[in-house]
């Protein structure tokens, strides 16, 4: 009976995935329907479909609902709704590197730590550097060039990398985590406006039920895949709504609900994979293949006005700190920060990495896009020219911070095959295709 019970729990924690799912949830697919929705906004924004394009961002649905707002354009929507999905899995990550992960040894984590620390402080200066004589306003948008993008960069990284030392992908997703949670921790306090503490107190109702559900009856959740969406879906949309209504950022309500999260396996029932991991790994398809790519899609849109808006939008102090702040200083404050760790401190690189390989996975970190855009429209308002700049400078750093990576990496990726083959070891390489935010 205990070996029954044993078997469907362990192959009821994972809800088995159709092969459209294993798909999108991996590093490159996933990037590219990212890079693809990405295209299709700006195409729409800058051909004749742009009356349509903006027309139907801009639309408004849902309404009041007593002293609940919810009427929110369909851009809103989806920046502050869908992308919620995707903070939600990011806290689940961070939860489980503080918990279980790599973050939970000081010693192991200290240079990616820091690292990730100097990749945000120092894109941040510039911008403020360079904006000091900019248009009123522009300093606002400091914020902007301190994210990295964890999907795109680790998508380029698999695509660029398949031979480089695996000890560098590992590197690239602790920076890119804690990277999170300071972009986290900065929306939740510079960008929270109105604070109105009534709707946070009554947002601790569903949590505490959605916490007293997720760590009291984990097997449940494992078991049957529908009770998720029955019993912890509603409490979600009321937190996420009440947050909404408080004044802080609504995509909070998912890093929040993630803490709630167990991370650890029932040991009861043998080896499992947590409730953490269970709901990630549902989650992820929707997320990689909805979520994210439309958000995308009504937050890229950008008219540029050709070649002359193009090189009016560069010239700015906006897109220009943007683009200095995302390609340089986050090579400068990544690459700076961990030599200094290495030769101030005790902590020590991998063996297997070399500075040259950090350089490439730094300039990788420069892909700021998704929490960038996401940003850019918390920093500026739509309709007036620095929300348009912001996010041509987010576009472009990010194409540079690829190319520069390509130009790096590329070259040590053939150099570490050619030494692979010589030695007829097996390369020591990740899987290209592994799912960037599953545990395998």
């Amino acid at each position: 009976m205990s070996t029954t019970s044993s078997a469907v729990l362990e192959h009821g924690t994972y809800r088995e995935h159709s092969r459209l799912e294993v798909f999108v949830t991996r590093a490159i697919p996933a990037g590219a329907l990212l890079l693809i929705a990405t295209i299709l906004s700006l195409l729409a924004a800058n051909t004749p479909l742009s009356e349509l394009y903006f027309s139907v961002r801009d639309a408004h649905l849902g309404g009041t609902l007593g002293p609940l707002d919810l009427d929110l354009s369909i851009g809103h929507w989806a920046a502050d709704g869908l992308l919620a999905v995707f903070f939600f899995l990011a806290g689940l990550e961070l939860k489980q590197e503080f918990v279980i992960g790599d973050l939970r040894s000081p010693a192991q984590a200290a240079v990616p730590v820091a690292a990730a620390f100097g990749g945000v402080a120092l894109p941040a200066i510039l911008y403020t550097v360079i904006n000091l004589g900019g248009p009123d306003g522009a300093g606002g948008g400091w914020a902007i060039p301190a994210a990295t993008d964890i999907a795109f960069a680790i998508a380029i990284l698999a695509l660029l990398g398949s031979s480089l030392p695996t000890a560098l992908r590992t590197f690239l997703l602790t920076l890119a985590i804690v990277d999170d949670l300071i972009a986290i921790t900065i929306i939740a306090i510079f960008y929270t406006s109105d604070l109105r503490l009534g709707f946070l107190a009554l947002a601790i109702v569903p949590l505490a039920v959605f916490w007293l559900l997720t760590n009291k009856a984990e097997a449940l959740f494992k078991k049957h895949y529908w009770t998720a969406w029955v019993l912890l879906l509603p409490l979600a949309l009321i937190t996420w709504v009440l947050f909404l209504n408080s004044g802080v950022h609504a995509t909070i309500a998912g890093v929040v609900l993630a803490f709630l999260v167990p991370t650890r396996g029932i040991s009861r029932y043998g080896k499992q994979h947590s409730l953490s991991h269970t709901l990630e790994h549902r989650l992820r398809p929707f997320s990689s293949a909805i979520a994210v790519p439309v958000f995308a899609f009504f937050s890229a849109g950008v008219a540029v006005g050709g070649i002359s808006g193009l090189l009016d939008a560069w010239q700015s102090t906006v897109a220009l700190g943007i683009i200095v702040g995302l390609v340089l200083g986050k090579i400068v404050g990544i690459v700076g920060t961990a030599f200094l760790m290495t030769r101030l401190t005790s902590a020590r690189l991998d063996p297997s990495l070399k500075w040259p390989d950090l350089f490439g996975m730094a300039a990788v970190a420069g892909i700021g896009f998704t929490v960038s855009l996401l940003v850019s429209e918390l920093s500026f308002t739509a309709g007036e020219p620095m929300y348009d700049w912001a996010k041509v400078g987010v576009l472009t750093a990010s194409v540079l911070a690829a190319a520069v990576a390509a130009l790096i990496l590329v070259p040590r990726n053939a150099m570490y095959r050619r030494r692979q083959e010589a030695s007829g070891s097996r390369p020591d390489e990740y899987d290209r295709g592994a799912d960037w935010g599953a545990d395998g």
